[in-house]
């Protein structure tokens, strides 16, 4: 009799040990997944934030005054146009190479 109740205590122990290691573990796990939830979120307002910016940088008149400032292009007016033609064309050749 005694044996047994030593062994019944001795599993009463171990399942309070298990039960308390399995509880540690499940709020850890919470823990872990509410914050990669609120990774999540921030992420997804980045994304939001960073996809506006990239807009507004993409924008026709913000490119043309980036081009214009920085780079020194100007609008093509006719009289800076240079047309080139194809001097194979012009000499009547069928396209050929000789």
């Amino acid at each position: 009799m005694m044996r047994l109740s030593v062994l019944l205590l001795i599993a009463l122990v171990a399942s309070g040990l298990y039960l308390v290691r399995t509880s540690y573990e499940s709020r850890r796990l919470f823990v872990e997944i509410e914050k990669a939830k609120n990774d999540e979120k921030q992420l997804l307002a980045d994304e939001k934030r960073l996809d506006a910016e990239r807009q507004a940088q993409a924008t026709h008149l913000r490119v043309e005054r980036v081009a214009r400032e920085k780079l020194g292009m100007r609008m093509a007016a006719p009289d800076v146009t240079v047309y080139v033609s194809d001097a194979r064309s012009a000499s009547g050749a069928s396209g050929a190479l000789r």
